[in-house]
């Protein structure tokens, strides 16, 4: 039986994604929950993507923070 994409673990599926694309396809799961028609099997599945999705965003924002926490210490002087 062939393996898709979605039968791959979450971090198998959202690990390679750029913050953009994982934004963006995290709009996109949004769009379709507020939208509606869909089934509660689609539903669930469609939240849990945007889970992950959001869990990939934080990791991005938090790492940006951190660089810019770091660049901005290297520019404190330092104190006596």
């Amino acid at each position: 039986m062939a393996t898709t994409d979605t039968d791959a673990e979450p971090e198998q599926r959202t690990g390679a994604l750029g913050y953009e694309q994982a934004r963006d396809e995290l709009i996109e799961v949004v769009r379709r929950l507020e939208a509606g028609g869909t089934s509660l099997e689609q539903s669930l599945a469609l939240w849990e993507r945007g889970e992950e999705l959001a869990k990939v965003c934080r990791r991005w924002l938090d790492g940006a923070r951190e660089r810019l926490n770091a660049a901005l210490a290297t520019d404190e002087p330092a104190e006596d």
